[in-house]
């Protein structure tokens, strides 16, 4: 038995739908001495429940999820008088939309599923004190959304322009970078995102503007005036 004070663990909650996603996470944070998962969950329900018996430190919590959204389960959370529990989304969305209403619901920290252990654990520590933790693409989401782009990232000129499929800023950044002729990797270098993040975004733009292909849609981008002629 260690002789550490169990006022020092911060104890911690995990809700995720994957159970390999989960193994990764508990092993990687209980290497530290100092942290532990006491709980383990596969639906925002399913956390809400474990919270309340448990009430650990911390939540880290997917956003999609069977029964009840990390979001949703977030803002429950956050309307419970005597919840003490902070709670960080950790997710592989970077979206403008995720990252607003989490941190309306109430989220203390928001950190993608490619975040290094080293932000990892620094992110668990600051919110466990009180403070807010997001990673730096997340800042600059926020960043943007509050004070506009600044004048050394100004925003797309399309941003203007009609936008009938609800995309994102950096959807529509990803949208102009993909019909420049620039890869995957390309593009996560120049955004400085993770490949997989940039799969993620075609994948929604495809999704979202009803196409199965580069060209229909660089078709449907050009009809409704989305990228610079």
């Amino acid at each position: 038995m260690s002789n550490q004070k169990t006022s020092d663990i911060v104890r911690i909650v995990l809700a995720d739908d994957h159970a390999l996603v989960r193994d990764g996470i508990r092993a990687l944070l209980e290497e530290e001495k100092n942290l532990k998962v006491v709980g383990e969950v596969s639906n925002g329900l399913e956390a809400l429940k474990m919270v309340t018996e448990l009430t650990p430190d911390v939540l880290i919590i997917d956003i999609r999820m069977p029964e009840l959204s990390g979001i949703e389960a977030v803002e429950q959370l956050n309307q419970k008088e005597k919840s003490t529990t902070k709670s960080i989304i950790l997710s592989m969305h970077d979206s403008e939309e995720y990252i607003l209403k989490s941190v309306k619901a109430g989220a203390n920290g928001y950190l993608l599923k490619d975040t290094d252990k080293n932000e990892f654990i620094k992110a668990i520590h600051t919110v466990n004190a009180g403070g807010k933790f997001f990673s730096g693409d997340i800042s600059n989401v926020l960043v943007n959304n509050l004070f506009g782009a600044s004048a050394a990232n100004p925003a797309p000129k399309n941003q203007s322009k009609q936008n009938p499929f609800d995309l994102t800023n950096k959807e529509l950044r990803v949208l102009e970078l993909i019909l420049s002729g620039l890869t995957n990797k390309e593009i996560s270098e120049k955004l400085q995102n993770s490949k997989r993040t940039i799969e993620t975004h075609r994948f929604n733009l495809m999704k979202k503007m009803k196409v199965k292909n580069l060209l229909d849609l660089a078709k449907k981008a050009q009809k409704h005036n989305l990228v610079n002629p």
